[in-house]
């Protein structure tokens, strides 16, 4: 009954301590990045801030249409300065 839980913090343990899983390679360990401040910008704008630090977008409650040039992220989550791994969704509302 322990044994899935102590897997589980041991796998978010390791990453801290810079060990590694006797089957992971080093090059498939996702990095942690800061979430960059993407409130205000325009979606376009939010999209290629988070590429350059290996995010991705996702809006919640998506229109059908809106101008990725005008729309701008009135929210974001998590918030800007929070460590995530690479290849994470941050989740904004327009």
């Amino acid at each position: 009954m322990g044994a899935p839980v102590g897997g589980q913090v041991l796998s978010e343990v390791l990453p801290y301590l810079e060990l590694q899983k006797d089957n992971e390679k080093e090059e498939d360990i996702k990095k942690q990045v800061e979430v960059p401040d993407i409130e205000g910008l325009t979606i376009e704008e939010a999209i290629k801030t988070l590429k350059e630090v290996n995010l991705e977008l996702q809006i919640k409650d998506e229109p059908e249409e809106y101008n990725k040039k005008e729309t701008i992220v009135k929210e974001q989550l998590p918030k800007r300065g929070i460590s995530i791994y690479e290849g994470t969704k941050v989740i904004v509302t327009i």
